[in-house]
């Protein structure tokens, strides 16, 4: 009987150090490339800066996209595309 005791007693502790850490581990790892995968950065050669894509960056595509009545990502854009909306950009700062 102290043995069947030992071992549950061991077999809990596993469990209750393990459940944590592959908790923690899977939903921020996500959550950390999708991060990485917002944050991208694009370089605009008509005025030779680049653009990190945040959340103001989204906002900003969204105006934009409402005014052109246009419904593309951005990553779909060609680069001509592109050279459009980063004038757009460019004419129209944050707080506007």
């Amino acid at each position: 009987m102290h043995r069947g005791n030992r071992f549950l007693s061991s077999l809990f502790l596993t469990a209750t150090l393990a459940v944590p850490l592959v908790m923690a581990a899977s939903p921020q790892d996500n959550h950390q490339e999708k991060r990485d995968d917002h944050n991208k950065r694009y370089y605009d050669k008509g005025h030779k800066d680049y653009h990190t894509w945040d959340g103001n960056e989204d906002r900003a595509y969204v105006r934009y996209q409402n005014e052109h009545h246009e419904r593309h990502a951005f990553v779909e854009l060609n680069s001509q595309q592109q050279t459009v909306y980063w004038n757009w950009r460019h004419s129209h700062p944050d707080g506007r």
